[in-house]
């Protein structure tokens, strides 16, 4: 029992680096194409509603309204990013390619995949989060150089996100299932979490709903990064982010233990 709980952990802490390498690897030819295609979408919406709504809003919070939804389109192009790459990506490796079970052939454990899954999506995410913040702080809707404090959120949120959308992997028999959670959960955390207008808005109940959303707590420590101000309850965003990247892991592990080496 010992032995077959040891085989689905990380080897050792360097391991998942091979990982996260051939997906890099992978990537990087097509890597102009990804990181236009993951650009195209947050800013479409980023000047779309911030430039159309905001004539008609104005100031939100004691800013433009396009300078607060630049915030909310990093971290959703964070989450957005991570989560397609595992639960597309990832899930094609696994499910279609086989190139889990190739690797598994190898000194590596299916921890040290899942792991340098869930790093490879995080880097996705910071590079799509990323583009998207610097952009907005060369329009001048973010401050520079505070913006560079939202760089490792934008990171922890990714690795988040695809920790969680690695559960939705495991349980998956097809391609065909992820759309229920891209429907039902991550399109309406968007509306929930304060990435189009403030959490305050919402109805009471809503607002206590979102304020345990990953994306709140992310949007929580990355606008105030962009817009140079103090952030409050840092540390509970941090906590809270850590936990939704942790336990999900452990969780998507033993999933992916019963689907694989049953």
């Amino acid at each position: 029992m010992g032995e077959a709980f040891a085989a689905v952990l990380p080897a050792n802490a360097w391991n998942w680096a091979a990982v996260w390498r051939r997906n890099y690897l992978a990537w990087k030819k097509v890597a102009l194409a990804s990181i236009l295609g993951s650009l195209a979408d947050p800013m479409i919406s980023l000047f779309g509603l911030g430039t159309g709504l905001g004539i008609m809003i104005g100031r939100v919070e004691g800013t433009s309204y396009i300078a607060f939804l630049a915030a909310g389109m990093v971290a959703t192009s964070a989450m957005v990013a991570s989560t397609f790459e595992t639960i597309y990506a990832a899930f094609s490796r696994m499910h279609d390619r086989r190139t889990w079970e190739a690797i598994l052939y190898t000194r590596l454990t299916l921890g040290d995949i899942l792991l340098g899954e869930l790093a490879w999506a995080a880097t996705r995410a910071l590079l799509a989060g990323a583009a998207i913040a610097f952009v907005a702080a060369v329009l001048g809707y973010a401050a520079w150089p505070s913006v560079l404090y939202a760089l490792p959120v934008i990171a922890l949120t990714g690795l988040a996100f695809a920790s969680l959308a690695m559960i939705v992997a495991a349980l998956a028999p097809s391609y065909d299932y992820f759309v229920f959670y891209q429907t039902l959960v991550t399109t309406p955390m968007m509306f929930l979490s304060g990435a189009f207008f403030p959490l305050t808005q919402l109805p009471g109940a809503l607002q206590q709903v979102g304020r345990f959303l990953p994306l709140a707590h992310s949007i929580d420590l990355i606008r105030p990064a962009m817009l140079d101000r103090p952030a409050d309850g840092i540390a509970l965003h941090i906590g809270a982010l850590c936990i939704y990247a942790v336990l999900p892991f452990f969780i998507s592990t033993a999933l992916f233990r019963r689907r694989l080496m049953r």
